[in-house]
């Protein structure tokens, strides 16, 4: 098989984690026979320093073009002005929305081995395997109008939360498929007391849930919903919730793993096409120390065979690599460790023929597209 593959690396950290998976991804195609090739596109602030738009054309048509998107970050202070008209940000947004990604995976399964990296006691981490999906191209992020207009008590600023019946039951919809292939449980989060948008989206995934009745479903409130995580994360199987509390929560997840370094993603729509990234931001205070962790990006490449390419035992290749290169004290500094960038990714590759030889991963996401 052969794969065409977009690379986005970005901003920050976003280069040096892209290189890793990368050599991950091309180790993998050789073993297996397969043969992929690249273009690399800037998005995110060098985009904008180099065009002035954080999603250059050229970089969208390359990006609808391949069969996948492996992304790195995008942001950092050098385009943090508060009174700037062109974010980085507005680069991955524009992408998921004209890409057609309305769907975000994110799953978390801390690895046993690293139980004791987390702030939570190892026995509250016991049994948690769960995955957000989150919505990903409604809500403020993406509602109209935005604005910002002077009146006569200063600035005043607004931003829209808006969501349709279709957007909301899609997202809903494929949660319910994907618990069925797990264990069953649903949790849909909401602000149903206090917002209309999610009194909509409770009423929907009430109705979806009615024709799902061998998966249980649960509605909390996004507050309890944030608590719960960290009192009883193993309650949790499939949460499915709207896009900034999705946004806010998956960070708040990261930390059951031991470190945001460690979780990947998948952004995926109705077809195979997929945007994959680790969940972590460009990290700017460590660019350029070669010591962010590409576990992360490493994993999402495993995700990009598995949704976007069909290729399953190469997917669980990957994870069991990783998880091999962990239980054998392979850490960089954010996990406890030493070990560079680099050196963590050829710890992963190493293990990769090991891995071959394996059963499945413990950390497999099963597929439900």
């Amino acid at each position: 098989m052969h794969a065409r593959i977009a690379l986005c690396p970005g901003d920050g950290i976003g280069p040096e984690v892209i290189t890793e998976a990368r050599k991950v991804l091309d180790a993998v195609a050789v073993r297996y026979g397969h043969t992929v090739s690249y273009t690399e596109h800037l998005i995110g602030g060098v985009a904008i320093d180099a065009t002035g738009t954080a999603l250059p054309e050229d970089t969208f048509a390359a990006c609808a073009a391949a069969e996948a998107v492996l992304l790195g970050a995008v942001g950092g202070p050098r385009w943090d002005d508060p009174k700037a008209a062109v974010r980085p940000e507005q680069g991955l947004l524009a992408l998921r929305q004209r890409l057609g990604l309305w769907a975000n995976l994110r799953p978390v399964a801390p690895y046993p081995c690293l139980l004791d990296r987390s702030p939570l006691r190892p026995e509250k981490l016991s049994g948690v395997d769960l995955i957000v999906i989150r919505e990903l191209t409604g809500g403020l992020y993406f509602g109209t109008p935005k604005e910002r207009t002077m009146g006569p008590e200063g600035l005043r600023a607004v931003d829209t939360l808006v969501y349709t019946e279709h957007e909301i039951r899609r997202v809903v919809e494929l949660a319910f498929r994907i618990a069925a292939t797990r264990r069953s449980k649903v949790t849909s989060i909401d602000k149903a007391n206090v917002l209309e948008s999610s009194r909509l989206w409770r009423q929907v995934a009430i109705e979806v849930a009615e024709r799902h009745p061998g998966v249980r479903v649960e509605h909390l409130l996004v507050d309890s919903a944030a608590m719960r995580l960290i009192t009883h994360p193993s309650s949790f199987d499939v949460i499915v919730t709207e896009n900034m509390f999705g946004d806010i929560l998956t960070d708040e997840a990261a930390v059951l793993s031991g470190s945001i370094g460690l979780l990947p993603s998948a952004s995926l729509g109705d077809d195979r096409k997929g945007m994959y990234e680790p969940i972590h931001g460009s990290a700017p205070d460590i660019a350029g120390h070669a010591v962010a962790n590409p576990v992360g990006t490493i994993l999402s490449v495993a995700m990009m065979l598995r949704f976007s390419l069909g290729l399953e035992r190469e997917a669980q290749c990957i994870e069991r690599a990783v998880e091999e290169a962990l239980r054998d004290g392979c850490r960089t500094r954010d996990i406890g460790g030493t070990l560079t960038t680099h050196a963590m990714g050829s710890a992963v590759r190493e293990r990769l023929a090991e891995a071959a030889a394996g059963g499945s991963s413990s950390a497999m996401l099963s597929r439900a597209f």
